[in-house]
């Protein structure tokens, strides 16, 4: 077996318990990493800081935990919920390796013995929550433990740019300071540029290593449905379920997960509920519900699932508009971990972001109500400076209408160390007590402009969400270019993809006959045949990963790189394959069987073809090629509104289909690089001479005009 190579010259900086490679078959029983995985642990285990980009379902986790497996000391990992750590410790103590947890939930005295284990090194991972570090009982505890790994999960937290931001996140470039400054690497599942930079400064990393694998999903199915009414969100809702069965249905408040629980029950369907008005051992226990398969979907709001480690969610319904591509490309990306086909479907109603304008305004409240609420803890405040209030209290008492805003403004507060907050026992409620009583509310000083920026930031995000729902690109190129993949390809696989023409029906060339005995050949090779016929083993979403030649945790893991037809098909996109298989399945010559899960095996017509003894015809899909010598323009929704009215015209006068005249995707193109002539409008495929001459002619003359109105 082979083991990754690390240079000797690095090993030196940190002594090596075992190898990463040994680590990784020891423990989790894997012969080979996954891609991006050898390279970011290497660089761990050469001692280095580093920042660490991975999709959700790309074994992020195994990149901190393979090295903390090799090194002598503990490995702290910084989570931000309880059911995540919880799980993740579960997982390793399973696996017999000595993990612990250290959180809110538990006492001093249980926290103390598990700091004491430490000290003795009987743990090789510890998880902590970013509050503990509040505590500077809990950090002078940390100075007899041997640090060997300072671990940051969903490190997107720390960074105000990010969709999830937590102040306590923020403290940790401080933490490392003042425990030595042990190695650290950050990592999450998404993170743009400006996030990644902010990442980097918050925590100070020394030198570091930046790894952004790429964030293709190319299994999961993105849709956007625009909805008028609530009723039909139910029918989409019902239809998905009906088809997919297993999933999560994210809800944007508490209200609303309620109510969509209700419905589904009133429809017979089981489900479990979270949000964060239920308590700890609550919402664990629903996690837990939902993780063990006893209930197979599970309404809630975004924090439920980050960490979730229940590969078979099919489907992802966002029942309201998230506030941030981000937040939509993670949640969406709890669908399909298993490498197999997911739907994810967005119920867009323009009306919905106003509930997100409500979440920004009291994420974000002005220097004006930081003053107000401070001004009222003064008035408040006892002879030990500490005020007993509830938020709602605080809100209604220093008239705040925007109740968020309170526990905000306090943040500001706890950041300026005008005030810190700390646990009532016995309640449910923290208390607060003022630092700094004699300065007076007109003399704080706050960092007003910073406070603006993070406001102007978080709108510019909302705006950014609603702009991917409107649009007519492919679904996943619009999120990849998002996150600065400036040359990602179509998926093939999204609502907007499926609606584009797939191209001509027509018999294939020899090339293409190739191909297609090729893809039917990977089929068969994952597939068993019986006296019944053939049965599928696998989805059609890992299929191709096989035939591009993927090496995925699940491709490797079920051995299927060393299939004859791995990778035979790696010259085609992902967004092409898609598309062929799809045309093919239209044709019968694959099939998807019926069960718990989407298995795809040949028809006895695709095992013809396959063996040359039958012949077909398909709707090929379009290799999708930028026309030469036109400059992409933005694409305008009202041009290519018109385009479509002209095109029904023409072909209502002539008394022919409306793809005759022009497909969707040509009358797209038309209104992406608006061609100002005939020879300019040739260089866009699907429109040639016969058609340039008989068609284009009136469909220019829009575009000149529309383009000199606007």
């Amino acid at each position: 077996m082979e083991y990754p190579a690390v240079a000797a010259e690095n090993v030196s900086r940190k002594a090596l318990v075992k190898p990463p490679g040994a680590a990784l078959k020891e423990y989790f029983g894997f012969s080979k990493f996954l891609d991006g995985q050898e390279e970011v642990i290497s660089e761990i285990v050469s001692g280095r800081d580093g920042l660490v980009v991975m999709p959700t379902g790309g074994g992020k986790s195994l990149c901190f935990q393979i090295p903390a497996l090799c090194f002598p000391g503990v490995t702290l990992v910084i989570s931000p919920l309880i059911a995540l750590m919880k799980d993740q410790v579960d997982a390793l103590q399973a696996r017999g390796i000595a993990a612990t947890v250290i959180n809110s939930t538990q006492s001093w005295s249980e926290q103390k013995e598990r700091l004491e284990g430490m000290v003795r090194g009987d743990f090789k991972l510890v998880y902590v929550a970013p509050e503990r570090f509040r505590a500077e009982s809990f950090l002078r505890a940390l100075e007899g433990v041997e640090i060997s790994l300072f671990a940051i999960d969903e490190a997107h937290c720390l960074s105000q740019w990010g969709h999830d931001f937590r102040p306590d996140y923020m403290r940790l470039g401080k933490v490392l300071e003042k425990i030595g400054r042990p190695q650290c690497v950050a990592l999450t599942a998404t993170a743009t540029p400006v996030v990644r930079e902010d990442i980097l400064k918050v925590l100070g990393l020394r030198e570091p290593f930046e790894r952004v694998s790429g964030f293709s999903r190319p299994n999961l199915s993105l849709g956007i449905t625009g909805v008028d009414k609530a009723a039909q969100k139910d029918e989409r809702i019902k239809a998905v379920i009906s088809a997919h069965k297993t999933g999560i249905i994210y809800c944007a408040t508490r209200k609303k997960v309620d109510l969509v629980s209700e419905t589904l029950a009133s429809w017979g369907v089981k489900c479990v509920s979270y949000h964060g008005g239920m308590g700890d051992a609550e919402r664990v226990k629903a996690q837990e519900v939902f993780i063990s398969k006893r209930v197979d979907i599970a309404v809630a709001t975004n924090a439920f699932g980050m960490g979730i480690d229940r590969g078979d969610v099919r489907f992802v319904i966002h029942y309201e508009v998230p506030g941030s591509v981000e937040a939509y490309y993670q949640e969406a990306g709890r669908a399909g971990r298993d490498g197999e086909a997911a739907v994810c479907e967005l119920l867009f109603n323009y009306a919905d972001t106003r509930t997100q304008e409500f979440f920004i305004d009291g994420a974000n409240p002005s220097a004006t109500t930081v003053r107000q609420i401070y001004q009222y803890l003064l008035n408040e405040a006892d002879g030990n400076h500490e005020v007993f209030r509830r938020l709602e209290d605080i809100a209604e008492n220093a008239d705040v209408k925007n109740g968020m805003a309170v526990g905000s403004a306090l943040s500001v507060l706890v950041r300026g160390r005008f005030i810190e907050r700390f646990d009532v026992q016995g309640k449910r409620m923290r208390g607060t007590r003022l630092l700094k009583p004699e300065t007076l509310a007109r003399d704080l000083e706050i960092d007003e402009e910073a406070m603006e920026a993070k406001d102007s930031r978080d709108r510019e995000k909302l705006k950014a969400m609603v702009e991917m729902c409107y649009a007519r690109t492919c679904r996943q190129q619009w999120i990849l270019q998002y996150f600065g993949e400036p040359d990602a390809a179509t998926c093939g696989n999204c609502d907007i993809c499926r609606d584009r023409s797939a191209g001509d029906f027509r018999k294939p060339t020899q090339v293409e006959e190739m191909m297609v005995k090729k893809a039917l050949a990977g089929v068969a090779r994952m597939s068993n045949r019986g006296r019944g016929g053939w049965e599928g083993r696998f989805g059609k979403g890992r299929i191709i990963q096989m035939l591009s030649g993927s090496k995925s945790q699940e491709i490797i893991n079920n051995r299927l790189d060393q299939l004859t037809t791995y990778g035979i098909l790696a010259d085609k996109t992902t967004g092409y394959l898609n598309g062929l298989f799809r045309s093919m399945a239209e044709e019968g010559l694959v099939i998807t069987q019926a069960g718990d899960y989407p298995l795809m095996t040949l028809s006895e017509k695709g095992e013809a073809v396959m063996r040359g003894k039958s012949t077909f015809e398909l709707r090929w899909p379009d290799e999708v090629a930028k026309p030469q010598g036109l400059e992409e323009k933005d694409f305008d929704p009202q041009l290519f509104a018109m385009l479509k009215d002209l095109r029904y015209k023409i072909a209502k006068k002539e008394g022919v289909p409306q793809y005759i005249v022009f497909t969707n995707k040509v009358l797209e193109a038309l209104t992406k690089y608006a061609p100002s002539s005939v020879e300019e409008g040739l260089a866009i495929p699907g429109i040639g001479e016969g058609k340039a001459q008989t068609y284009l002619p009136p469909f220019l003359e829009m575009i000149r005009t529309y383009r000199a109105m606007n």
